[in-house]
């Protein structure tokens, strides 16, 4: 079951003396932390609080999320709002392509309108129309503009999630942004390799990791190992998170004599699969599904729990890992083609990598990360100090920027 343990990933030289001047900075994304809470828009506001923190002029371009004035972020970051406000997901949990064609054409307006303006442009690549708008924008000027991919996916995968109609044409819309990007980046080996498989112009920028701040205050007597092990899972509930596989690991495990219970947080269009699954298996006192939680409580549910589970099988970094490292809890993870999260489990350092969604091989994994204790607990928090002086999302915003500049 699971990996072996994974090479760390590269260095990257961040240091702010080898930037010829002071520049100017777009990202453009539709989401923005923390009006919004996945991970791309954790990752992008670090993005731009690490390159003013560096000296740049940042603007954040993004939906209007807000009523009013615009957030106030850190000193030298202004978040400008390109499109209005609208309902990103539909009731499966897939973006609107009308929300995306909005945002696009006020990206395009907005690039169009200041020209000149930035030295650098870093367009999230989520969805995929932002390139295409921002290339267009500013051709023939001389910004430097680098597409970012949280994620590329196989044709397969369009296919599956769009149809065989809308997935050929998304594929290959992928397939033409990345052909059309004069750079490009990415955070994981695999996203890596399908960039250069779909024709980059240039090797694809690797950014070392995505790691903030989260976590830095640690308290190991946070976890009573007293209690009844709790398994945490946090995220959207959509068909690619596969979070309808926990209960059958949690009854499998409690059969084989563990005092297990577990939190699945989160909400989404597959929630109902998980309650029927709770219901069959006559967990509706051991699995508790609270839905959303506000952020103290999301941290402390986090630190206070035995092991995190994440099934998905479909992740282009996993920012969740870190964030569950940082409080000190291991991770358990499933093996997929489309996972890149694997990739940052050290097996039996930070937590294991199941072989399948399988209940008898996710469920010993689950036993495996809480049998090993408060050894792993420390060895899982000793992974993420480490990763936060080497793996972190400023290192990453920097290099892109450094190749940019440099190029």
């Amino acid at each position: 079951m699971g990996r072996t343990t994974r090479a760390r990933l590269p260095r990257c030289s961040t240091g702010t003396a080898r930037y010829p001047r002071r520049v100017r900075i777009a990202v453009a994304f539709d989401c923005f932390y923390p009006m919004t809470t996945g991970g791309g828009e954790r990752q992008y506001r670090l993005f731009a609080e690490a390159w003013a923190g560096a000296g740049h002029e940042v603007d954040y371009l993004t939906r209007r999320l807000w009523d009013g004035a615009a957030p106030q972020v850190a000193p030298g970051v202004s978040v400008v709002g390109v499109s209005a406000r609208s309902e990103l997901y539909d009731a499966r949990g897939n973006r609107r392509p009308l929300v995306a064609l909005r945002f696009a054409a006020g990206l395009f307006g907005h690039l169009l309108r200041n020209r000149g303006r930035y030295d650098v442009v870093v367009v999230s690549a989520l969805p995929v129309l932002n390139v295409f708008a921002a290339r267009l924008a500013l051709l023939g000027s001389r910004t430097r503009m680098c597409s970012d991919f949280l994620e590329v996916w196989r044709r397969d995968q369009w296919l599956e999630y769009s149809g065989p109609v809308v997935g050929r044409v998304a594929a290959t819309l992928q397939h033409l942004a990345v052909r059309a990007s004069p750079w490009v980046s990415c955070y994981s080996r695999m996203n890596a390799r399908r960039l250069v498989a779909e024709g980059a112009r240039h090797e694809p920028v690797l950014g070392p990791g995505l790691v903030g701040t989260e976590g830095s205050g640690f308290d190991e007597s946070g976890f009573d190992d007293s209690l009844p092990a709790t398994v945490v899972y946090v995220g959207r509930h959509i068909p690619d998170k596969q979070v309808d596989v926990i209960p059958a690991a949690i009854a499998w495990a409690r059969r084989s004599g563990a005092d297990l219970r577990a939190a699945v947080l989160g909400d989404g269009p597959q929630r109902a699969a998980v309650e029927r699954e709770i219901g069959r298996l006559g967990l509706d006192d051991v699995v508790e599904l609270p839905g959303f939680v506000p952020e103290d409580e999301l941290h402390r549910r986090v630190a206070s729990a035995a092991v995190l589970v994440n099934p998905s099988r479909r992740e282009g970094y996993g920012l969740v890992v870190v964030e569950a490292c940082a409080s000190g809890t291991p991770v358990v993870l499933v093996d997929a083609e489309d996972n890149a999260s694997v990739d940052l489990v050290d097996e039996g350092v930070n937590g294991f990598v199941a072989a399948s969604t399988e209940p008898e091989v996710l469920g010993a994994a689950l036993l495996r990360a809480i049998d090993a204790g408060p050894a792993l607990r420390r060895s899982a928090r000793a992974w993420y100090e480490a990763a936060a002086r080497e793996r972190t999302a400023a290192a990453s915003a920097l290099a892109i920027v450094e190749r940019l500049t440099r190029a």
